[in-house]
């Protein structure tokens, strides 16, 4: 397992219905994320440094482009780490290569 700490953010609403990197519509419901650059359909682990919480994310767009952040989810995956009302935590991410 390879794993990387950083930052996570999620997609601002005006995403939703938008073609991602991969041709995939993106949609805020599904569990997916971008990275700059993991492979598209890399399975990655998410887990939210404050609290525990983990999601599991496919990786279908690139980015994130602000900062120095490290993974962006759908507004899915950042509820099921509890981390909307922060907008920006700090997490570690695992995934096999």
């Amino acid at each position: 397992m390879t794993k990387q700490t950083g930052k996570a953010s999620y997609y601002a609403d005006k995403f939703d219905g938008r073609k991602t990197a991969n041709g995939e519509i993106f949609s805020q419901k599904k569990l997916t994320a971008a990275h700059r650059t993991l492979p598209f359909g890399t399975m990655v682990t998410v887990k939210n440094l404050a609290n525990g919480k983990s999601v599991t994310v496919r990786i279908n767009d690139r980015g994130p482009f602000a900062g120095n952040r490290l993974i962006d989810l759908s507004r899915a995956a950042a509820n099921a780490i509890d981390m909307v009302k922060q907008g920006v935590v700090s997490v570690e991410i695992a995934y096999r290569k």
